[in-house]
């Protein structure tokens, strides 16, 4: 989560949270997800499946039909790539536009170590950053103690996850939720994060090497034992990358690494493919998928919302899903920007894009928000009411989807 300072998710001390829609791409290489260690990127191309492959030292790069070309429009080469290129964040190299989002896959990239070891992207907010408008912000809630969820994982809640990226600073983790595809009804490949998990912001651009893994330590064991977990333990249902993205202009065009700017925009939606490949969806795999809510009520109508993630910042490690049940508030981070739930809880960054699960009409579980902000010490946590903006990206990852498949 982002706090009014930092953000939400782990790996060295780096910005905001991304907002944009972009088109990716799908590499495939071998990482360590939980330290400032190694850079990647990943590309979009609305391409078919894999249609060459080449491998560079012990990775191996899949490229979809079409997207060299593309690569190559954006001065990237793919063999300087493989070579590790990918690791360098110079201005004239790191994509910014929404339109120019890629993410090739790189096989492996993302081993135990690095998914272990990667960290939170923090946005904290500083209290001076908090419109002083009671008829929009509500007083800070009571902190709401973090419940540790009994594994296995899966068995409470399928659609959790975490979301492994590399930044500029290094291997970062958020945590993401599976959600229902319009388009492909019990067949969705989409994945609900925050903005910040996938683009820079105002002063950045796309992340790299972006990939989602579904119920992650779903056994949950601890710590030390994770030390000589193999992939599967750690990615039991397996590693999608993210093969396009999108977040809101919003988050683009203003969001950052400390502060609110943008939070109130700050999500995104991934349209992802298993690493390895296969002929099953992700909702399929997982056996689950959320519908999204984008005329939830008002934090004043609504009785409760649980956030859930995988909180890295301490006293947390990011190894383990928790939740937070609590009564939202509102947030206002500006009179001209929309008002934002609030709620009391102890998670911290790492738990940025989980997502905020309420009722819906029919009194089912949908999703209504996702993790984006807290404070610099802690205690609450705050996130968007989905409204158009992000119906519209979501919408727009949906329809998409028959492109990248």
């Amino acid at each position: 989560m982002r706090t009014t300072r930092a953000r939400t998710g782990r790996g060295r001390r780096r910005g905001s949270w991304p907002v944009a829609v972009g088109a990716a791409l799908t590499l495939t290489l071998t990482l360590t997800a939980c330290g400032p260690e190694d850079d990647s990127a990943g590309g979009d191309d609305g391409g078919k499946p894999v249609a060459s492959e080449s491998s560079a030292g012990e990775h191996r790069i899949r490229i979809p039909d079409g997207v060299r070309d593309r690569l190559k429009e954006h001065g990237i080469d793919l063999g300087k790539w493989e070579d590790g290129a990918w690791r360098k964040w110079d201005k004239d190299t790191w994509l910014r536009k929404a339109e120019d989002y890629v993410n090739p896959i790189i096989d492996g990239l993302w081993d135990p170590d690095r998914m272990r070891r990667a960290e939170d992207p923090q946005k904290k907010v500083d209290d001076g950053d908090l419109a002083d408008d009671r008829g929009v912000t509500d007083p800070a809630p009571a902190p709401v103690e973090a419940a540790a969820v009994t594994p296995p994982y899966h068995d409470a809640l399928p659609e959790a996850g975490k979301v492994l990226f590399d930044s500029p600073e290094g291997s970062m983790v958020c945590s993401a939720t599976v959600v229902e595809d319009p388009a492909h009804p019990g067949k969705s490949n989409l994945v609900w994060t925050a903005g910040h998990c996938v683009h820079a912001g105002r002063k950045g651009g796309w992340y790299r090497n972006i990939a989602f893994v579904p119920a992650y330590n779903n056994a949950g064991k601890p710590t030390a034992e994770l030390e000589k977990a193999t992939r599967e333990e750690i990615a039991p249902y397996g590693v999608w990358w993210s093969d396009w993205a999108q977040t809101s202009k919003q988050w683009i065009a203003s969001g950052g690494p400390t502060g609110g700017a943008g939070a109130p925009y700050d999500f995104a939606v991934l349209h992802v493919t298993p690493e390895n490949g296969g002929g099953k969806s992700l909702e399929e795999t997982v056996g689950g998928a959320l519908p999204v809510d984008f005329a939830a009520p008002s934090a004043a109508k609504t009785a409760s919302l649980t956030a859930s993630g995988y909180p890295a910042a301490p006293p947390f490690d990011g190894q383990a899903l928790y939740q937070c049940p609590a009564k939202p508030g509102r947030l206002s981070l500006g009179p001209e920007q929309p008002t934002m739930y609030r709620i009391g809880c102890t998670m911290t960054g790492g738990a940025s894009g989980g997502g905020w699960v309420g009722r819906n009409t029919d009194g089912e579980p949908a999703l209504v928000s996702n993790t984006s902000i807290g404070p610099v010490r802690g205690g609450w946590l705050a996130g968007p009411r989905l409204g158009k903006e992000a119906e519209d990206v979501y919408r727009a990852v949906s329809d998409k989807a028959d492109n990248l498949s």
